[in-house]
């Protein structure tokens, strides 16, 4: 399909960090040890330690460059939120609802029920929920209103931000110093 681009890196990163967790349970197997090591554990070790520093060092590489490289649409982003017309906020909804004390199958059912409809016949689950009466009984308007607020589920954002990718000065510097260090030949 010439109108999309293939997550090519991702499913390559997705794809060979399942040889890095199989070489794992490799490793594992060889922590259960009875008086002394026999040679197959070193043996599958010689394997599989180079094998996964080396594959590790590559995905750190190919995830550091596909995050610098990534082109991101804010625009085409919220027009997708939008499209579905509120139901992203299901989840948050729920949780809102049963907050207030609605036993976690009704609101499970009641939200269910409109986020269904929404979907089937295209109508704007917000509005749904809003003119239920079920829910406006039981819960205020501004809570119901909060629960579809993007704002809210994002407020967290630059704190997740801060602590997963520090200043890219202070990362850079700390990988390209390693680099050197293994880079070296030994004397």
């Amino acid at each position: 399909m010439p109108h999309k681009r293939n997550p090519v890196t991702c499913e390559q990163i997705s794809g060979l960090a399942r040889v890095v967790r199989s070489n794992a349970q490799a490793g594992f197997e060889n922590v259960a040890l009875w008086h002394e090591r026999d040679i197959s554990h070193s043996s599958a070790e010689r394997i599989i330690i180079p094998d996964s520093t080396t594959l590790a060092d590559y995905l750190l590489n190919k995830t550091a460059n596909l995050i610098e490289t990534m082109f991101v649409y804010p625009q085409r982003m919220l027009a997708n939120l939008e499209s579905t017309h509120g139901l992203v906020f299901s989840g948050q909804l729920l949780l809102d609802l049963v907050e207030s004390g609605v036993s976690r199958e009704d609101a499970y059912r009641v939200v269910q029920s409109h986020a269904m409809r929404a979907w089937k016949e295209d109508l704007d689950f917000r509005e749904l929920i809003l003119n239920d009466p079920e829910i406006s009984r039981r819960v205020p308007r501004a809570k119901i209103e909060r629960a579809f607020d993007l704002k809210r589920q994002l407020k967290n954002i630059d704190k997740i931000f801060a602590r997963v990718f520090p200043a890219k000065s202070v990362t850079r510097k700390r990988v390209a110093s390693a680099r050197k260090k293994v880079a070296r030949p030994k004397k």
